[in-house]
């Protein structure tokens, strides 16, 4: 396969990797980087390519890797090796423990927020939030792209009004 339809086919094929990357890292600049190296990955090894083959679960299959791979580097930098005669392994994520009452509360707060808008913003914009893409949700609604795009811009200038920063 010539390197010019490998593009093709990657560039054709590679939005459906966002979701799956957001999924993975449960964080927006997270997600960007490991969609990202993703890419580089596959435009580096497009000789072991093989035409035919699925390209998307072949791409799953390196986000996953490449995502599985940092976790484990990760969990290694956070442990700590104690060179006492008894060489204890000291792994530092036990140590700290996470507070999610603050961010429970403010994910309860966006989404009363979202549920506060006009149905006419909260359809497209839950869908704009779920991953959809602005066409998408222009063909499920059957309603023109350019007024999809204004009521999920509008959506956000409402939502920034209501939700305050802290």
């Amino acid at each position: 396969m010539a390197n010019k339809e490998f593009n093709e086919l990657l560039v054709d094929n590679a939005d459906f990797l966002k979701p799956f990357a957001v999924n993975l890292t449960k964080n927006s600049e997270s997600a960007n980087d490991l969609y990202q190296e993703t890419l580089y990955k596959a435009l580096a090894n497009s000789e072991k390519y093989h035409s035919g083959t699925n390209i998307k679960a072949w791409l799953f299959t390196i986000m996953r890797n490449i995502f599985i791979n940092d976790y484990r580097r990760n969990v290694k930098r956070k442990t700590i090796l104690d060179s006492t005669p008894e060489d204890y392994l000291i792994n530092m994520s036990q140590v700290s423990v996470v507070n999610t009452a603050e961010s429970s509360l403010r994910e309860k707060e966006i989404n009363a927020a979202i549920e506060g808008l006009p149905e006419t913003f909260k359809v497209p914009f839950r869908l704009y939030f779920e991953g959809y893409k602005y066409q998408e949700i222009a063909e499920y609604l059957k309603e023109p792209l350019g007024t999809i795009k204004s009521r999920i811009h509008f959506a956000r200038k409402l939502l920034k009004e209501q939700i305050r920063r802290y």
